[in-house]
């Protein structure tokens, strides 16, 4: 990682919800650095989970990034937060499978979260939901709009194309 990319640091917040769970659900993400703030979300129409929602939400902040930085990442899901820094690394070991021999629930989505921080040197930090960090609650507005969007985008949808499953994020502003 170059030096350019240590000094700059990008926090992100994220959250992701269903409602209801397992319904339909969705991700936000806020991403600030130095004086830039960028606002994403998405959402899924059919039957998703929360724990989804909350994996979807870091990797797509993680893949909107187009160079390697140090990420402060912080997330109220200690799912996602265990998961990334102690689970997974059992489960590739273990050919994505439990201790108990299981497969892994939403081994797709930790794959694809474990590439996304390949490229960035992440540091991860649990938030408590709901308690006042501006970002985290902005996040939560994001999560809560991607849902929204999606299910007026999947009753305005004439044909049943599957289009709308995993919708990519788009700017707020």
């Amino acid at each position: 990682m170059s030096e350019s990319a240590r000094d700059e640091t990008v926090v992100i917040h994220t959250d992701g919800g269903c409602r209801p769970n397992p319904g339909p659900g969705g991700w936000g993400a806020v991403l600030r650095t130095r004086e830039h703030v960028r606002e994403m979300c998405g959402g899924e129409p059919g039957q998703t989970s929360n724990n989804r929602m909350e994996l979807t939400a870091p990797i797509m902040a993680l893949e909107a990034l187009t160079r390697p930085v140090v990420v402060h990442l912080y997330t109220d899901s200690t799912y996602v937060r265990n998961g990334i820094t102690k689970w997974v690394f059992g489960w590739e070991r273990n050919g994505w499978l439990t201790a108990g021999k299981q497969p892994v629930k939403n081994a797709d989505l930790w794959r694809r979260l474990r590439l996304a921080c390949e490229r960035h040197q992440v540091q991860w930090f649990w938030v408590k939901g709901h308690s006042g960090i501006t970002d985290n609650e902005l996040a939560d507005v994001l999560a809560t709009r991607g849902m929204e969007e999606a299910i007026d985008a999947s009753h305005s949808q004439t044909t049943s194309s599957g289009v709308l499953s995993g919708l990519s994020p788009r700017q707020l502003g």
